[in-house]
């Protein structure tokens, strides 16, 4: 295959009217990554648990594992947005190869430091920090190849699929690590990441060259990439939905404090601490499993702020439940409202832009997007510690509701988006 469309399936399978639609899959370098996906998923959410874990272990506080995301923040910023305009000027395939490279050795790193007991907060924030560097590269690379593997039409299917593996990854992850916790300690779940971001390596020097579209310059500004952001009114709402959403409604920070004191978890971890991580992942998953509904709907500027909304609803309840499989149904709802969401945001994303901003603004994106939960953490962690982790997750699930509403009152542009006329439409 070149660097141009993708070539067309002998015999596409038709799309699933009800379950995934897997059409997709036809496309052998989507179809790699799909699969060596699977594996990554699941490996980086048990170094997800690791952290949250052990930083609560060594200081006995959820301040400090928001402090630990506050500090990986940085570095998916300011590589977040240099890897999107690197992506844009430089073959997509290189930059993966090294990329993920990156993402195993610092993996192997955070097993190390594990493994001999340092006992150093300091240490896993560094590694954490090099992580996400390699990571902010990464995704908006990975995810700015997707319209050149697929076609354009089957770009939000997948996304979808995408979606799932994902959740199948943060449902499988955290249960997995709930029971290996006990079994093994820590340790061991960083050295199955390690592993995981090894193999992923398979799928990505399989893919084909992917240099840049059309004329190819030395080097793409990021500075070029914000001030063309901001003519875009459709794209900017689509990042302060998700803004609002992710900050005020995402506390997984204190997950570890409210296994232990909400639902009576033991110390250190354990099922509860796994449930709490895996429960939105159901509703992932769920969403995944039956997202062929996803391709018939054409306002998804409606469809991501109603999701939203169900978001915030579901965090607001959450907070007041001290009953585990209560709250595990909850963040399952607040899972399947997340990809539903996600996926329609990504796809505005990628087929409202032309290739050469692609990489830049999936880099805002993947800011956005993993940098958002990171600074939830740490707002999170400061509210339950000056208050209650019930009364933080409760008010922060109103307000996203509320800071939603008000958002597309003051700029309307993504609630009249309709795709078929790839416009707003006035007066919606």
């Amino acid at each position: 295959m070149t660097s141009g469309s993708p070539p067309t399936p002998p015999t596409p399978p038709r799309r699933n009217r009800f379950g995934p639609d897997l059409r997709p899959l036809t496309y052998p370098a989507f179809r790699r990554l799909f699969l060596g996906g699977i594996v990554a998923a699941i490996g980086s959410q048990l170094s997800t648990v690791a952290v949250q874990q052990q930083i609560y272990d060594i200081t006995g506080s959820s301040g400090y594992v928001g402090l630990a995301s506050l500090v990986a923040l940085v570095p998916l910023i300011i590589f977040g947005l240099l890897g999107g305009a690197i992506a844009d000027t430089h073959d997509r395939r290189k930059l993966l190869m090294i990329t993920s490279t990156g993402m195993a050795v610092s993996a192997a790193g955070l097993w190390l430091q594990a493994m001999f007991d340092l006992h150093s907060v300091v240490l896993i924030m560094v590694l954490l920090a090099v992580q996400q560097g390699f990571f902010a590269v990464n995704q908006p690379t990975r995810s700015a190849i997707i319209p050149r593997i697929v076609p354009i039409d089957l770009v939000p299917s997948a996304n979808a699929l995408g979606f799932t593996v994902f959740g199948f990854g943060v449902l499988a992850g955290p249960l997995l690590a709930g029971l290996m916790i006990p079994i093994t300690g820590l340790p061991w779940l960083y050295f199955c990441e390690a592993v995981a971001m090894v193999a992923m390596l398979y799928p990505v020097f399989r893919l084909p060259p992917i240099p840049p579209l059309g004329e190819i310059r030395e080097r793409a500004k990021v500075l070029e990439g914000l001030r063309f952001l901001r003519t875009q009114p459709l794209i900017l709402m689509t990042f302060v939905v998700d803004i609002i959403a992710m900050v005020f409604g995402m506390p997984r920070a204190l997950f570890p404090q409210m296994a232990e004191q909400t639902f009576g978890g033991p110390i250190g971890g354990g099922p509860q601490l796994g449930l709490l991580n895996a429960a939105m992942a159901i509703g992932v998953l769920v969403g995944g499993l039956t997202s062929g509904w996803l391709g018939k709907v054409h306002r998804h500027g409606v469809a991501i702020v109603l999701a939203i909304c169900l978001w915030g609803a579901t965090m607001a309840m959450l907070g007041t439940t001290s009953v585990i499989w209560l709250a595990v149904g909850w963040l399952a709802v607040g899972g399947w409202a997340d990809m539903v969401s996600a996926t329609f945001r990504s796809t505005i994303l990628q087929t409202a832009i032309e290739d050469r901003m692609r990489g830049r603004m999936q880099g805002v994106f993947t800011v956005v997007v993993a940098g958002g939960p990171r600074v939830a953490d740490f707002v999170h962690g400061l509210a339950a510690d000056a208050t209650s982790t019930g009364t933080a997750v409760t008010v922060g699930g109103l307000l996203v509701i509320v800071c939603t509403v008000i958002a597309v009152v003051v700029q309307p542009v993504l609630w009249r988006y309709d795709t078929r006329t790839g416009r707003s439409q006035p007066g919606s």
